[in-house]
């Protein structure tokens, strides 16, 4: 599984533990901005990047993990992009769901709200990397007709 990682200013620090995180615990991951911490950039644009690759990805279970301060605006602009499943998560039980319903392919973490509670960030990545699309037929029908919508 390959993993693109993005945020803004208000997601920085926490992107960066997110990436050290991911780097050690063995996951394929690539940060795709921003670099540094720039207070004037604008979260739209690392959306897209992040959902650009994902989209464009030649791996098998391609990812993407958003981050910004509520975590609502990267989920909007990820969402534009037909074949993304954006989805803002704050608890584990949540990122199960996710994965498991709707086969979300993009995680995006409010900073505000789980940024300063590793165990809880931490906790919220594993279920959402490690829980399995349940494949019902009912579940694709679903996403393909968000496919649709777009």
């Amino acid at each position: 599984m390959k993993i693109y990682l993005g945020a803004d200013h208000q997601g920085f620090h926490l992107k960066e533990e997110v990436f050290a995180y991911l780097s050690k615990h063995g996951y394929e991951v690539e940060d795709v901005g921003d670099t540094v911490l720039d207070p004037s950039d604008d979260f739209p644009v690392f959306a897209q990047r992040v959902a650009l690759q994902v989209l464009g990805s030649d791996d098998k279970d391609p990812r993407g993990i958003l981050i910004c301060g509520g975590g609502q605006g990267v989920a909007m602009a990820a969402n534009r992009f037909r074949g993304i499943r954006a989805s803002v998560i704050w608890d584990a039980f949540e990122a199960k769901m996710t994965r498991y319903d709707n086969d979300s392919n993009v995680l995006c973490l409010p900073a505000r709200i789980v940024g300063d509670d590793d165990a809880k960030w931490e906790g919220i990545l594993e279920t959402w990397l490690n829980t399995a699309f349940a494949d019902a037929v009912r579940f694709r029908r679903r996403n393909a007709e968000l496919d649709e919508l777009g």
